[in-house]
């Protein structure tokens, strides 16, 4: 049965199941239904089936992906704010970089946590907003080496991080397909 329409999705869905609740919803939420793929050729299942796919389908990419690519996912993707803070500590020592710590780690938090528009704190309730002179690279060396080279350093970091991201993709798109939960493309 097919349930996600690329694997994109299917990982998206299932880092948030975990910050889903079951709480009553207004009328204009119950007739949404983020799994519709009838258009498709796919399957609709009612909004708990679909809760329960997307738990499944957690635990498998947990259970089978390499952990440096479970952490890349679930700090790139994640909604559930412990879980993306304590992946992003699992992958600060994989990244290699002639920078400091203090460097690769809020290179990393930075890319996790991209910077939003608008005034702090004035977002989403439930968001992590990391304040404006979080992002000021300034701050993360504090040998005050050249502008040039803190900026070859974030980018390297932030390019190694997207390289586990997209390789994650990759292995977790083979997984679901194994699990058959993926529309099949056409040739």
């Amino acid at each position: 049965m097919t349930i996600y329409r690329d694997v994109l999705s299917a990982v998206v869905r299932c880092l948030a199941a975990e910050c889903i609740d079951n709480t009553a919803k207004q009328a204009w939420q119950k007739l949404y239904q983020a799994g519709d793929l009838s258009a498709k050729g796919g399957s609709v299942l009612g909004a708990r089936e679909m809760l329960d796919m997307d738990c499944l389908v957690h635990a498998r990419l947990h259970s089978q992906l390499p952990p440096r690519l479970w952490h890349a996912l679930v700090a790139k993707y994640s909604t559930h704010q412990a879980r993306k803070v304590e992946a992003i500590g699992c992958l600060v020592p994989l990244v290699e970089s002639p920078a400091p710590q203090l460097f690769r780690y809020k290179a990393a938090t930075a890319w996790a946590f991209p910077q939003l528009k608008g005034a702090d704190g004035k977002r989403s309730t439930d968001m992590i907003v990391l304040s404006t002179s979080f992002y000021d690279m300034n701050t993360w060396d504090l040998e005050a080496r050249p502008e040039r080279t803190r900026r070859r350093w974030r980018a390297d970091i932030c390019k190694a991080l997207e390289s586990m991201v997209n390789e994650a993709l990759v292995e977790a798109q083979e997984i679901l397909q194994a699990e058959g939960v993926l529309v099949e493309r056409a040739a």
